[in-house]
């Protein structure tokens, strides 16, 4: 009896409507087909061979991959029994967010990308998604938001027919942003949270923030947490409730 090819596929969702992952190791090869969303993936293992919009292309380990909505392609193991790769897709509706308007569609310029910075943000992109099915909780949601918006926007710049809208000098006083992260340590807010209330898209909030302290929202919260818990521990009070009263999950 011939023994199946490999194929395990899990699929995760994100802390935002209109997203969502696949993480697959596979031999299978896939038949040509499409999504309605934007697609892009790391290669972690092994080598494919696909069909593309713009031809034959092929991608090996540590490759980015890239499809368009719509963009018809397919798929199989090059070299090798199988391969293993994760994705991230989004509707075209989140990344209008993500840059700032809904003007004329987004198109990824190549199927197959080589860039290192994009690749080790996507990376911290998937370990705070990890990270957040393990505790998901406020903090983490905004991180892995942080981390996305971050990749759409490196992607927006470097490999697409567009680019994010530029940071415009009205609105966005982040002085507003910073006391609404110190209001409520427990209860973070959604980075789309933070960008509506500086008229701004997520991208431009996470640029003019961090230029602004120093550092993303996500990472000044967590600095906001410590300093609460050092002062309690400071007073006397156990690491469990110092981190419990700081927003800590232990």
């Amino acid at each position: 009896m011939q023994a199946l090819p490999v194929h395990r596929c899990q699929v995760f969702g994100f802390p935002w409507e209109g997203v969502y992952g696949t993480s697959i190791d596979s031999a299978l090869h896939y038949g040509r087909h499409w999504h309605a969303t934007y697609g892009l993936g790391l290669l972690e293992q092994g080598a494919q061979s696909s069909a593309s919009g713009r031809g034959k292309v092929d991608a090996y380990a540590g490759d980015l991959i890239t499809t368009n909505p719509g963009e018809v392609h397919d798929g199989r193991p090059l070299g090798g029994p199988s391969r293993r790769w994760r994705m991230v897709y989004l509707d075209p509706g989140v990344m209008d967010g993500i840059k700032g308007d809904a003007g004329p569609e987004v198109e990824f310029t190549r199927p197959v990308l080589r860039d290192a910075r994009l690749g080790h943000t996507l990376r911290r992109l998937f370990e705070r998604l990890d990270a957040w099915r393990v505790n998901a909780d406020g903090a983490e949601a905004l991180a892995c938001e942080e981390s996305l918006a971050e990749v759409c926007g490196l992607l927006l710049e470097a490999h697409s027919t567009t680019q994010p809208a530029p940071s415009s000098t009205a609105g966005g006083d982040m002085r507003r942003l910073r006391d609404r992260l110190a209001d409520d340590l427990h209860e973070a807010p959604k980075l789309s949270d933070l960008a509506a209330m500086a008229g701004l898209s997520r991208y431009q909030v996470l640029r003019r923030f961090e230029k602004t302290y120093g550092v993303p929202p996500h990472a000044w919260l967590l600095q906001q947490r410590a300093e609460r818990a050092r002062g309690l521990i400071r007073r006397g009070e156990s690491l469990a409730d110092a981190a419990a009263a700081s927003g800590f999950a232990d």
